[in-house]
């Protein structure tokens, strides 16, 4: 099988590809980031990464028009764009999947749309099933551009999967894993692997009390191989996670532990409008129903927290030594 990824430069993109080349398809990912998340498989002649815009409407309607599928992941994401540019990531996150929706209706070509939790918004009802409401704040407050903007795009999915598009649509849950964002930035994972590895305390916003599902990324992958390679997931909305709540305070601390400090004289808290400024509203718990993944997909999130904190720590600690820079 042939495949499209866009945003196949990416954390989630890197690890897809390396899924789908070890059972044996041809990856092409389109990225305009550079590629350095997946140099370890330019020399496979069954990987071809192609530094381009999913605007770039020529190259697109080729690569599209060669695969059978595409794994549509290329978007604007982070609290940091949420804030700082949300018209970037309307335009990216609305206008850029419809671009490759229009294309692959086009050229009769199923699609796996990654969407996102932030779609539930801030529903207190939890654990969040794919048919729950959605819940959002005030259309001034930046944080919810996001969620909509994911919205909107799974909307388009649906609209044209009445005119013959085969769409699946995942919805991820908090993925980690080595090759994570850069460190100090984004998620929480990272800026505290950023505060770690140059020994300062980590941050934890308010009273820690609010809880994620973190889902270690070879778990989520599996479960996105099968959403594009299984006919029974066409016309579904996945979530993609795993079920145990795990509050930030406890994060901060397993950590602190799997480096080898104190968690008592190396967590500090923080007011998050120091963070995030006034336009930033937080959710205090994300939580997901994955009946559906276990019962559709037939997959579970089977990496413990502590197992996949302790991997992506090591990994970034290596990248960090090899830099040059070092720890402390």
């Amino acid at each position: 099988m042939k495949v499209l990824i866009t945003g196949g430069g990416g954390f989630l993109g890197s690890h897809l590809a390396d899924a789908l080349l070890a059972e044996g398809h041809e990856v092409f990912a389109l990225d305009t980031a550079k590629d350095l998340k997946v140099q370890h498989n330019l020399p496979n002649p069954r990987f071809q990464f192609l530094k381009a815009s999913i605007f770039d409407n020529d190259i697109l309607e080729r690569l599209v028009n060669k695969c059978d599928v595409v794994y549509h992941l290329a978007a604007v994401v982070g609290v940091e764009h949420y804030v700082e540019d949300p018209l970037a990531v309307l335009k990216v996150n609305v206008e850029g999947t419809i671009n490759v929706l229009k294309v692959a209706l086009k050229y009769e070509k199923k699609v796996v749309f990654s969407s996102t939790s932030e779609v539930y918004g801030r529903n207190p009802k939890v654990p969040w099933k794919e048919e729950d409401d959605r819940v959002l704040g005030a259309t001034r407050v930046d944080r919810w551009c996001y969620s909509t903007s994911k919205a909107v795009g799974e909307h388009y999915c649906f609209a044209y999967q009445k005119l013959g598009l085969r769409p699946v649509i995942v919805r991820f849950f908090n993925i980690y894993g080595p090759r994570l964002d850069a460190i100090d930035v984004g998620r929480v994972i990272t800026i505290f692997m950023g505060q770690l590895l140059r020994n300062k305390p980590l941050t934890v916003i308010g009273d820690g009390r609010q809880t994620r599902c973190f889902t270690y990324v070879t778990d989520a992958i599996r479960a996105t191989v099968r959403a594009g390679t299984d006919d029974a997931a066409v016309g579904q909305v996945f979530n993609i996670g795993n079920d145990r709540e795990v509050p930030i305070l406890e994060l901060a601390r397993t950590f602190c532990r799997i480096a080898g400090k104190d968690p008592d004289k190396n967590i500090v808290f923080v007011k998050q409008e120091d963070v995030y400024g006034p336009r930033y509203e937080d959710v205090p718990r994300r939580v997901p129903d994955v009946a559906k993944m276990r019962a559709v997909l037939k997959c579970d999130a089977s990496t413990s927290p502590e197992e996949g904190l302790r991997k992506t720590y090591e990994w970034f600690l290596a990248e960090y030594r090899k830099s040059g820079i070092g720890t402390g």
